[in-house]
C-alpha cells in the first residue's frame, strides 16, 4: 500500500493530557483539574498536574515528532493558562508559552 506524496502523517494532543505545569506561571485549575482531583474519578487517581510534562519538555516532544517523520500536529490550548480568570486579561506567561510552541513548530516545518 502506498500513500500520496502530500499525505499528512501527524499526531494530536490535548493540553490536559500532555502539558502538566498545572499550577505554574499563572495557570488556574480547569474543570478537568477539579474533576480529576476527586478520589475515584480517574484511573489510578491520575491527574493532569504533571501529565507528560510537555510544558517543560516541549523541545523533547518536538524532537520526537521530527524523528517520527510527522508533518502535521494538532494541539489544544489550555484556556486556564491563557485566560486564568475565564474572562478579562490574558496571562502573558501562558501566551508566551504557546507562542514559543508555535514558533518552534513552524521552524520545524
Amino acid at each position: 500500500m502506498s500513500f500520496p506524496k502530500n499525505f499528512l502523517w501527524g499526531c494530536a494532543t490535548a493540553a490536559g493530557q500532555v502539558e502538566g505545569g498545572a499550577f505554574e506561571d499563572g495557570r488556574t485549575p480547569s474543570i478537568w483539574d477539579t474533576f480529576a482531583a476527586k478520589p475515584g474519578k480517574t484511573f489510578m487517581g491520575q491527574t493532569p498536574t504533571v501529565a507528560c510534562d510537555s510544558y517543560h519538555r516541549f523541545d523533547r516532544d518536538l524532537d520526537n515528532m521530527k524523528r517520527l517523520g510527522l508533518n502535521a500536529y494538532r494541539m489544544s490550548i489550555s484556556w486556564s493558562r491563557v485566560m486564568p480568570d475565564g474572562t478579562g486579561a490574558l496571562n502573558q506567561k501562558g501566551m508566551d508559552y504557546y507562542r514559543r510552541c508555535f514558533e518552534k513548530l513552524n521552524k520545524a516545518g
